[in-house]
């Protein structure tokens, strides 16, 4: 029997699998003088003027991305935070963090993989070191063996890479049930998901049913350890802050 290719089958699943994650920051606007008239369209401003204000964010779908974001929240409350809740009622503590690790380490492949195409020698070395330890003394992973040798993770994805080599940001986007990213991220996500995919280090390909219980797994756990909540923030300006905070966290990582 003829399969389905790898990539087109594993999509939907694979996006499952990767979930929100904010960075909690601000930054301080550009003071303006009195007699400066305030322009009506600021990412014409920015590009015409040659100056970059922080919270200036090239959305061209904004209407479309406002109402993904107010979906991801509908989402978030009824379905997949109550999934969480019961993932947490029924898994102790010690599993918990096993699973994290596990997820952790077999992810670890996309960090290296990212950090060898940036040409970035500590990481590599560091990261392959994570690998080898977690895999060996920490059991499959299961146990962080490496962070308490002083072997630190290194937080690299191909959206980083793109960066790292000058391509811009494109739109912003509003993904559903993914939420922020922007073109060049949701690129860089499709590497990443293609890029595991070949390795497939647990044998996936052959095993459907495996294959979807381990994604599911994967998602809950990461939108478990994400403390961010829609419209938790009180402020009117939630859709602009995480937009800006969002864009802000991914220029600090590349430029790390």
């Amino acid at each position: 029997m003829m399969h389905k290719p790898v990539v087109i089958r594993r999509c939907p699943i694979i996006c499952l699998s990767a979930c929100l994650s904010l960075l909690l920051g601000c930054s301080a606007l550009p003071e303006k003088s009195a007699n400066e008239t305030p322009s009506l369209h600021p990412v014409h401003s920015v590009v015409r003027d040659e100056v970059s204000y922080p919270i200036d964010v090239y959305d061209p779908w904004e209407g479309f991305n406002r109402g993904m974001y107010r979906f991801n929240a509908g989402f978030d409350r009824y379905v997949f935070l109550p999934a969480v809740a019961a993932y947490a009622l029924v898994t102790p503590d010690i599993v918990e963090n096993s699973i994290s690790n596990f997820f952790n380490n077999l992810f670890e492949l996309n960090n290296l993989t990212n950090a060898i195409l940036q040409l970035k020698p500590k990481a590599t070395v560091q990261t392959t070191g994570r690998i080898l330890v977690n895999t060996t003394v920490g059991l499959v992973g299961l146990f962080d063996v490496a962070t308490k040798l002083g072997i630190y993770e290194h937080d690299e994805d191909f959206g980083q890479t793109l960066g790292h080599y000058g391509v811009g940001n494109g739109p912003y986007m509003i993904l559903p049930i993914l939420g922020p990213s922007n073109l060049r991220d949701m690129t860089g996500n499709i590497g990443d998901s293609l890029t595991f995919s070949a390795v497939d280090p647990l044998n996936l390909d052959d095993h459907g049913k495996r294959e979807i219980a381990f994604h599911l797994l994967n998602a809950l756990d990461r939108r478990y350890r994400i403390a961010f909540r829609y419209y938790d923030s009180g402020s009117p300006f939630e859709y602009e802050l995480t937009r800006m905070l969002y864009t802000r966290k991914r220029v600090l990582e590349i430029a790390r």
